[in-house]
């Protein structure tokens, strides 16, 4: 057995209900499956889907106020007033800063941006930013990608006599800002797409003041819809599906520039977003002042973008390296010895602005919610970032203990807040005990979300490229992964500290590769013709011009008990095989004295003594051979191990050496007779000669004659018995000793895998696990 390091969710069962609509249909039903699971149940949604339309997203105008925001816009712009874009630090408002300045830009209006630091005036608007803006003569404030929940902000503007246009997406709060006017999907009954990014609100913004669609904006659009981790159906997939192809050929100089710094060439995609653009974005605002990306954005000198664009790489190598140590400092100070159901660690001098993404780390590494605090000692309190795994509800989970929060914001896997520091203790001791009434032990592992369990002769390039077609992947259109169950043909380490596992799978006339990346240490645990599940992500890999299917493995199990030989070895490192399970045993000889080391958390216990233990044990190893097959059998009947190592290693073989047949024992017997007596160290070498027996044989049929009582052994010196009873060879304890130890060297040390396989499994009455099918009704 080996058991999964997530938590495997089927969605096939869940949406077993809905069916697809049309016969007609020519897409295949792997396809068909996955469009089910997306809502989608006919010929025209799927067309919709597979093959977005920019005339199917929604009319600007039927943003609440749009009207209103236009044309005062259009009426600052005409009476030449200063308009100031104010965004955010992240990605999203960046390139939301980015979108709307062009648009102003273009329309000639005089404008600058203004985005917040994120470490000396935290999200969003602020007081002491308008009061400035005002003093430097700004009459109108456009908020992008933020302001929902400046109730506050918005009184101080009308205060000064600014008008303020909001345009944001971020939930709305139960009172709302007195803005002039207020663009965001959820206050817009009209509007029916509720989820845009704030690049995607600022982009309608953009269309209406333009007055026609700027499709040379789509490119940013991408970016900051992608990064911030919208849902990428409806009008983001548009926006998203559009905006990576003009992406893929972006005459922007920042862009350009930034994806030569990613080594990005060819077709973008929203990998490339998500893991390359978006987060050097994204690490300028974790660090200083924001205006570095923007400006980046908007530069149309190539020499000047390439210069921003090495600022922005070289403080994200900064943030990855504050990151990493940031990380290595809590893993020394984590404890999970205490079994606490959330981690909470706090330092002074942490960087504020990369805590979020080591709370991830920690997630993703100690499976429980995890909270990271940067100390200010000076005013007393705690600043941080949580992240949470799917089972806990973070934000409903502190919402209950509010109180020991002085600011608390977010949502159910992120959050941000601020506490005094003598809290800190009492959030970590509170949270705990919620999580720990409210989960279970499995809850604790992530959560793998599984579409479908997919054959071998199912799986081939047109099948992958069909699959390529739900592009771009993201939220609430994740990419698929598949569940594999199969014997692998081929499994071995990869990588030159072998940190990776490649397994082959074969069902003629289909061979499809799998890459684990970062599972070597499974290799131990994987014995052969075990039936492994396997669940990953379907794709295409290309060498030498050569493609071919594989799957990118991202968890891996196997229910049923396990066999590992290692018979014939004479060393078993034995700690390769400890880390996957707890409880493990050592059963071995009382006769033996030839063991390696055993490490100290691995229980040793003899044969005769493990019959009579009633403890669980998961891993059981074998180092010497068993006195009895029958009591090996019982043994293992009791402890129903998960995996079991035979380690046997014989050096006098009997089962090797001749076993003396009748006429053997009747010809040795008559010569004692006619001699009457034989010396050993002179009869013995005349005999080895005569008959090309071995010693051993020789004395072996002698100690069953002297235990028989037919001869008398003295000094060396065989003496014959003239008087013997009647007695069958059987009867010497000693005969039959030899018998059953040939029986079970035979049985267990000479047999072949599969052999020894069926013996175990015959004996136990079959341990296995119930079928992957079974489990999951599939």
């Amino acid at each position: 057995m080996l058991r999964s390091k997530s938590n495997w969710k089927f969605v096939t069962k869940q949406n077993s209900a809905q069916q697809w609509m049309d016969d007609s249909s020519e897409l295949s039903p792997v396809i068909k499956e996955l469009l089910i699971q997306r809502g989608i149940s006919s010929d025209k949604e799927a067309e919709e889907f597979l093959m977005p339309s920019i005339d199917s997203l929604i009319e600007p105008e039927r943003l609440a106020s749009m009207d209103v925001a236009r044309e005062r816009v259009l009426q600052a712009i005409s009476n030449n007033e200063k308009i100031l874009v104010y965004g955010d630090y992240d990605a999203d408002g960046v390139s939301s800063t980015t979108v709307l300045m062009e648009a102003l830009e273009e329309l000639g209006a005089d404008c600058t941006y203004y985005i917040p630091n994120r470490f000396t005036e935290g999200y969003g608007p602020n007081e002491a930013a308008f009061r400035q803006a005002h003093a430097n003569g700004f009459q109108l404030i456009i908020t992008v990608d933020t302001g929902i929940a400046s109730v506050h902000e918005a009184t101080i503007a009308n205060e000064l006599g600014i008008d303020l246009i909001i345009t944001d997406h971020h939930e709305p709060q139960e009172e709302l800002p007195n803005a002039y006017a207020l663009l965001h999907p959820k206050c817009s009954p009209d509007y029916p797409f509720k989820e845009l990014a704030g690049v995607g609100v600022a982009f309608k913004f953009a269309q209406a003041l333009l007055g026609y669609f700027p499709e040379q904006l789509l490119d940013l659009v991408a970016i900051g819809t992608i990064a911030d981790m919208v849902p990428l159906v409806g009008e983001n997939r548009v926006l998203a599906y559009y905006g990576l192809r003009k992406m893929s050929t972006t005459k922007r100089a920042g862009l350009i520039a930034l994806k030569k710094q990613c080594n990005m060439e060819g077709t973008t995609t929203e990998e490339d977003i998500g893991f390359l653009i978006g987060p050097r974005l994204n690490a300028v605002g974790r660090l200083q002042d924001a205006d570095l990306a923007v400006q980046l954005l908007l530069s149309e000198d190539s020499k000047e973008a390439e210069e921003l664009a090495e600022m922005v790489q070289q403080l994200n190598q900064e943030r990855q390296r504050i990151v990493a140590a940031i990380v290595k400092e809590v893993e020394e100070i984590v404890d999970v010895e205490q079994n606490n159901g959330v981690i909470v660690v706090a330092k002074q001098g942490w960087n504020e602005g990369v805590l979020g993404i080591v709370a991830s780390r920690l997630v993703r590494k100690y499976d429980r919610p995890a909270i990271v605090l940067a100390l200010n000692e000076e005013k007393g309190t705690a600043k941080g970032s949580a992240r949470s795994i799917p089972a806990f509800d973070l934000f409903q989970g502190c919402m209950k203990i509010k109180e020991v929060f002085t600011h608390f914001g977010g949502h159910a896997q992120a959050a941000g807040m601020t506490l005094p520091i003598e809290n800190i203790n009492r959030l970590e001791q509170e949270l705990s005990q919620i999580i720990d009434q409210e989960l279970t032990v499995e809850d604790f592992k992530q959560e793998l979300l599984i579409s479908n369990t997919i054959q071998l002769p199912d799986i081939n390039e047109t099948l992958i490229d069909e699959i390529n077609q739900l592009a771009p992947f993201g939220m609430a259109n994740p990419k698929p992964k598949f569940h594999i169950h199969h014997k692998p043909v081929d499994f071995r380490q990869l990588g030159n500290m072998k940190k990776h596992l490649k397994l082959v799978f074969k069902e003629n006339p289909v061979t499809l590769e799998g890459i684990a990346f970062g599972m070597g240490e499974l290799f131990s645990s994987i014995s052969p013709k075990a039936n492994l599940s396997v669940v990953g992500e379907l794709g295409i890999n290309e060498w030498n011009g050569v493609r071919k299917p594989q799957i990118v493995i991202e968890d891996m199990k196997i229910d049923e008990w396990q066999l590992f030989d290692h018979r014939g070895k004479k060393q078993f490192a034995i700690n390769n095989y400890l880390p996957l399970h707890e409880k493990h045993m050592v059963l071995y000889n009382t006769s033996s004295n030839t063991h390696p080391p055993i490490p100290d958390q691995v229980k040793q216990m003899a044969y005769d003594v493990a019959f009579e233990t009633e403890e669980d044990v998961e891993v059981l190893y074998l180092y010497d051979l068993p006195p009895d097959l029958e009591l090996l059998q019982k043994i293992i009947k009791k402890l129903k191990p998960l995996c079991i190592h035979v380690c046997f290693y014989v050096e006098n073989s009997v089962y090797l050496s001749a076993f003396p047949s009748r006429d053997a024992f009747k010809w040795l017997y008559a010569l004692i007779w006619k001699k009457q007596k034989l010396d050993v160290k002179t009869d013995l070498n005349a005999i080895i000669n005569a008959k090309g027996w071995t010693k051993e044989t020789i004395l072996f049929m002698l100690k069953v004659f002297s235990e028989l009582e037919f001869v008398k052994i003295e000094n060396g010196i065989i003496l014959l018995n003239k008087s013997p009873q009647k007695k069958d060879l059987q009867e010497s304890t000693y005969y039959q000793q030899r018998v059953k130890q040939l029986e079970i060297e035979k049985v267990l040390y000479y047999s072949t895998y599969d052999e020894l396989i069926s013996w175990f499994e015959k004996g136990m009455g079959m341990m296995d696990i119930p079928k992957e099918e079974i489990t999951h009704g599939l």
